[in-house]
């Protein structure tokens, strides 16, 4: 492998069970949970508990969640089966194109009341739990009830994302009175506390999913969306409902990867790794011209088809035989000229700074979980009810509101939605369970990192650690660790380069090397993250 000037951090290793987070306390909570005989999905869903609460801006009980869970000893070649868990909300019943229209609204503002949809990550942690946990939901809650309750020291990057979202959360009276301290965003290193939120997690933990979504926590939040404006009843959150798919794949390589079907869009990942596959990158330098410009022109192309095809399945007809063809790839593939960039062809990517967190855990048994929970942007839509503390996502600005589009607003459809767990499999079997984080950029960030792995021989760490490029809003956002030789090399072929105003996304990976009798752990350094092993 070529020089890539990476960071010195090596990879964990263990022979028994790793997990690795966005948050060292979700990570400690994570590892607690296997050593006291807990399972991989008992682990992920103890730590994004923690992360509710340590990292509100990138996540919540107020989000959603997907998981793609690969119980132990499975091998698709013998008939087995990885299990895809879709805990995306629904839009109000209430809520319709023809409802927005008459007001004049022809876009769903991230801040508005009608980007909340019916947050959907409790009552899936509630089916994953009884399905494959081990360990009782209400024991889970324990360390996010007591980080909650008796505060926890904010980290430095959560204070910087807490500082950069100070107006949304001020903008929102209940917001600035449970999420700021003395009516600023915390500093690094100051305990923050928050026992609204513990009051919620109680009621969960005493009462099971019904706890957040009958009784005093689903009547404040409906009562207060309705006082904004919104269209939400009780019935939306009483019959709020995740429910498993099959994965949908692609392969790449010796590969193949995994991912949640549409609305999610994962299939985004699969079809740029078929526009990928055509190509040697092996051949050039992994962080040269001639591979970003690849990568950007595969971005460009998988994003309009995103953007034109991906919606709720259960609304409109996606095409995913189509997407998934070698046909469509070698269609799209043949619009790439390696000495030149594309013409204009929409502003693929969508907007800029987005946030979630991401969870691998693989536990000794051999269990795998790849589980995300999100808000969408940072903090949500910035709105929270007086009793709660529930920071409210708005995953509704994913919508469209032009009645002639597959991904148009409409009761109780999903929105089209960027959070995608992966996993990839060698001959059958579990071999990557990893997932990257940041909106709109994660396929980008999945093809990039499972592209280092495979084509450039790294190890888990350098995949992750290795410079980004996201080729969004019509221009090629470049992060700090990319040379100035390659952005001139960029900017000659047609690209507009700017500098990310932060890193893209952020990523864990667990490799189960069965070969050596042990799993590969790597964190991302772009987050307040860890991987731990024993």
């Amino acid at each position: 492998m070529r020089d890539l000037q990476l960071p010195g951090r090596s990879v964990v290793m263990g022979r028994h069970g790793a997990a690795a987070t966005s948050h060292t306390l979700a990570t400690q909570t994570a590892m607690e949970i296997l050593r006291r005989g807990g399972n991989a999905t008992d682990a992920a869903i103890a730590a994004c508990a923690v992360q509710c609460v340590v990292e509100p801006g990138s996540t919540g009980i107020g989000g959603d969640n997907f998981v793609l869970y690969a119980p132990a000893g499975t091998d698709l070649r013998a008939g087995g089966r990885v299990y895809g868990l879709n805990g995306s909300g629904r839009a109000p019943k209430g809520l319709s194109a023809d409802h927005l229209l008459k007001q004049g609204i022809k876009q769903i503002d991230l801040t508005s009341v009608h980007a909340v949809t019916i947050p959907g990550a409790v009552d899936a942690w509630s089916k994953l739990n009884a399905r494959f946990g081990s360990m009782p939901l209400a024991e889970l809650l324990q360390p996010a009830i007591r980080h909650a309750e008796e505060g926890f020291p904010v980290t430095e990057r959560v204070a910087t994302d807490w500082g950069r979202n100070e107006a949304k959360l001020k903008a929102d009276a209940n917001t600035a009175r449970m999420w700021l301290k003395d009516g600023r965003p915390p500093k690094a290193g100051e305990v923050f506390r928050q026992p609204e939120h513990a009051k919620v997690f109680r009621e969960i933990a005493a009462r099971g999913r019904d706890g957040f979504y009958t009784g005093w926590v689903a009547e404040d939040m409906v009562e207060y969306l309705r006082g904004l404006g919104g269209t939400h009843a009780l019935e939306d959150f009483a019959t709020q409902e995740a429910f498993w798919v099959d994965p949908i794949s692609t392969s790449y390589r010796d590969v193949e990867l995994l991912e949640i079907p549409p609305n999610g869009v994962g299939i985004t990942t699969l079809l740029m790794l078929n526009i990928l596959s055509g190509f040697d990158l092996s051949k050039y330098d992994p962080v040269g011209i001639e591979r970003f410009h690849i990568e950007a022109e595969a971005t460009r192309l998988a994003f309009q088809a995103r953007d034109a095809y991906v919606a709720d399945p259960a609304f409109a007809e996606v095409p995913v035989e189509k997407i998934l063809s070698a046909s469509f790839a070698d269609e799209l593939r043949g619009r790439i000229d390696l000495k030149k960039a594309m013409p204009v062809l929409g502003a693929a990517g969508g907007t800029t700074y987005r946030d979630t967190v991401y969870i691998s855990v693989v536990d000794d048994k051999g269990n795998a979980c790849s589980f995300i929970n999100s808000l969408f942007w940072p903090y949500g839509t910035g709105l929270s009810s007086p009793k709660t503390g529930v920071l409210l996502q708005n995953r509704g600005a994913g919508f469209r509101v032009d009645p002639a589009h597959p991904n148009c607003v409409a009761p109780h459809k999903r929105p089209l939605h960027t959070i995608i767990p992966a996993m990839a499999m060698k001959d059958g079997k579990p071999w990557l369970c990893f997932g990257v984080m940041g909106g709109g950029f994660q396929p980008v960030g999945q093809s990039h990192v499972l592209t280092n792995i495979l084509d450039f021989g790294m190890n888990v760490q350098e995949a992750i650690d290795c410079a980004r490029g996201f080729y969004q809003m019509n221009r090629f956002e470049a992060e700090r660790g990319i040379r100035e030789d390659v952005l001139k090399g960029l900017a000659a072929l047609g690209h507009e380069i700017k500098m990310a105003e932060m890193p893209h996304g952020g990523g864990q990976v667990i490799m189960i090397d069965r070969v050596n009798g042990v799993l590969q752990a790597g964190s991302d350094p772009r987050k307040d993250g860890c991987a731990l092993a024993y």
